[in-house]
C-alpha cells in the first residue's frame, strides 16, 4: 500500500504555464492590418490598432496620396477606429507605417488569404 500511496499524481495544472505567458503577450498592442473580399476582385485593407494619440485623418490623407487610392476612417463600437483604403494594401501599408515612425515592424500583424 506504500508504493501506491507514493505514486499518487499530485495536482499539476499544464496550462498553468500558458496563462502566465498569454498575460504578458496580451499587454502587447499590436496594429492589425488586414483585408477583406468585397464582391468579386474587389477588397478592402483595414488597420486597426493605432494609438489613439495619432491623428488617423491625417494618417489617412498620407496614405491615400502614397498609394492612389481611396479610404475612409470608421468608427466601430468595440474596434474604436478603423482605417480603410480601398484594394489589397497589406504590404504598402505596413511599411508605410514603419518607415514614418508611427510603429515597429515586430508589433505590426498582417492577417489574409
Amino acid at each position: 500500500m506504500s508504493e501506491l500511496d507514493a505514486q499518487v499524481p499530485t495536482a499539476y495544472d499544464p496550462f498553468a504555464d500558458a496563462n502566465a505567458e498569454d498575460s504578458s503577450a496580451g499587454t502587447k498592442e499590436y496594429v492589425h492590418v488586414r483585408v477583406q473580399q468585397r464582391n468579386g476582385r474587389k477588397s478592402l485593407t483595414t488597420v486597426q490598432g493605432l494609438k489613439k494619440e495619432f491623428s488617423y485623418n491625417k494618417i489617412l490623407k498620407d496614405l491615400k496620396k502614397e498609394f492612389c487610392c481611396n479610404g475612409t476612417v470608421v468608427q466601430d463600437p468595440e474596434l474604436g477606429q478603423v482605417i480603410q483604403l480601398q484594394g489589397d494594401q497589406r504590404k504598402n501599408v505596413s511599411t508605410f507605417l514603419v518607415q514614418a515612425g508611427i510603429v515597429k515592424k515586430e508589433s505590426i500583424k498582417i492577417h489574409g488569404f
